[in-house]
């Protein structure tokens, strides 16, 4: 199932272990049992380590990975292809002997946890974010006993996801419960679980408090760190939207890369310098006594001297009625990750800009039917991707038209829309809407902290500086004209070197 040069690559990898590891298999009669034996006879002639035994595992078909006299909770119910297969790498590594990367600190957290914890992750082996999910859960495993991971491939289990009505990856059960659905770190994780990962941090003062950790905040980390002052940097996840983008060709002298490349390429950048990343958390407001006082969504309290602010921007919501309620049960923002789970069925995408209508392309490759709903019009879309939408036999687009309701309990059903020309109300059964209406700036939680205009963007002269001295702001969250990568690190850059200059000035 693997092709010579991966196979290569693969041997290369596996000459990094240092323990034998036993992959216990679990396989029927089915193709896809004999899918799975193959790639699993095909991986372990590749290493004198690795050793294969028949057993039978909860799901079949799938395997554990394990030592020879240790079980480590680890299992994949699935063939881990596509981007699941670093997952599996890594797995392989880590069992097999090597450390894995993390904080000493959390490690130690990890190794506390006295409940037997049993995770199960569905995911899509298309989907770019669930690898994150299956590492940080298998890592969880690997470090303590009591925590056993499962990724369960939805498409070889759709019985299951069915029964479960998952309608978004990556879903993750705890213990057989709902735990969560979509991107979480392992920070994360911990603070579900009721562990405060962050409370050494309150006893510190940083000179810059970067907060958002996208290519601007990634960026103003990275030039304040360079000045030899303390910096700190407040992020949920290190790349922000860039983790949501596939593909990415105008970052200057890269060719192309991809989204969450570019976004670990980041991260590591950062870990290069003496700075301290705080990740997995949100800020939940801002105020000044002697020095900025920045309070995270925990509760937990970081001083600074001055504050960058690069929080970016997010998914503009429709604000319907049933839009949250029916999130990741049929209503999805991201058609990349969650586009497969609709094979087959009838959906609708709501907006006609070039990030819908790239949707609606791609995911007419999937579903039954496409309805496309703009509110304006005309479609806003550039003309060579209409032409390319106009061709394709299962897309109705429907413009001028307001959505008005997402109907559905369990999951969605349908879709009512208004004709803005007539004002008569539509309904469409479907099983899936994606909204695509474009970004809001991810500035809310700083009411009036510092001045913004009227769509939430942070005003900001040419030096990064808001109106309150000592805090600067970057990127996407500001009223910068154009939102790009490019122009959020260069703005990051500004907003971290003004701080320095702030500093030495007051």
């Amino acid at each position: 199932m693997l092709d010579l040069d991966t196979k290569n690559k693969l041997k290369e990898y596996l000459s990094l272990l240092e323990k034998d590891i036993l992959i216990k298999l679990s396989v029927g009669s089915d193709e896809a049992s004999k899918n799975m034996e193959s790639f699993i006879n095909e991986v372990s002639s590749l290493s004198n380590f690795i050793k294969v035994q028949k057993t039978s595992l909860e799901r079949t078909p799938s395997f554990s990975i394990n030592q020879v006299n240790k079980d480590f909770g680890i299992s994949f119910a699935g063939v881990p292809l596509g981007h699941e297969f670093s997952s599996f790498i890594l797995a392989l590594l880590q069992v097999g002997g090597r450390k894995p990367k993390l904080d000493d600190n959390l490690i130690s957290q990890i190794k506390n946890i006295n409940d037997k914890l049993n995770f199960v992750t569905y995911v899509n082996l298309s989907c770019q974010i669930c690898p994150d999910v299956v590492q940080t859960l298998n890592i969880m495993s690997v470090i303590n006993p009591n925590i056993s991971h499962t990724m369960v491939d939805g498409a070889s289990f759709q019985d299951e996801v069915n029964a479960k009505n998952i309608m978004a990856v990556p879903t993750i059960y705890l213990n057989d419960d709902l735990f969560h659905s979509g991107r979480i770190t392992i920070e994360e994780i911990l603070e579900k679980l009721g562990i405060n990962t962050t409370k050494n941090f309150s006893e510190q003062l940083f000179d810059v408090l970067v907060i958002g950790g996208g290519p601007a905040g990634a960026s103003a980390t990275i030039y304040a760190a360079r000045k030899g002052i303390k910096t700190g940097l407040i992020a949920e996840r290190i790349g922000g939207q860039v983790l949501d983008t596939s593909t990415i060709e105008n970052v200057i002298s890269v060719k192309s890369t991809t989204g969450t490349k570019l976004a670990s390429d980041l991260e590591e950048h950062i870990k290069d310098y003496d700075a301290t990343i705080i990740k997995g958390h949100k800020v939940k407001e801002i105020s000044k006594t002697d020095y900025f006082n920045v309070t995270l969504e925990n509760n937990t309290v970081i001083n600074s001297k001055t504050v960058v602010i690069a929080t970016g921007a997010s998914w503009r919501n429709l604000n319907v009625p049933g839009e949250h309620e029916l999130k990741t049960k049929g209503v999805a923002y991201c058609p990349h990750c969650d586009g497969p789970l609709f094979k087959g069925k009838d959906i609708a995408v709501v907006g006609g800009g070039n990030s819908g209508i790239e949707a609606a392309i791609d995911l007419a490759k999937i579903a039954s039917h496409v309805t496309i709903l703009e509110f304006l019009p005309e479609l806003k879309a550039d003309k060579v991707l209409q032409e390319r939408l106009y061709k394709l036999p299962n897309v109705k687009v429907l413009t001028n038209v307001a959505v008005k309701e997402i109907l559905g309990t369990e999951k969605v059903n349908g879709l009512i829309y208004t004709d803005r020309e007539t004002s008569k109300e539509h309904r469409i059964d479907l099983e899936g809407v994606f909204v695509q209406i474009g970004l809001a700036p991810n500035t809310n939680w700083l009411g009036d902290f510092v001045e913004r205009n009227k769509f939430g963007e942070i005003l900001v002269d040419a030096k990064g500086a808001t109106n309150v001295p000592g805090v600067f702001a970057a990127g996407d969250c500001t009223n910068s004209p154009y939102k790009q990568i490019i122009i959020s690190m260069g703005s990051g850059a500004t907003a971290a070197l003004s701080a320095f200059n702030y500093l030495i000035r007051n």
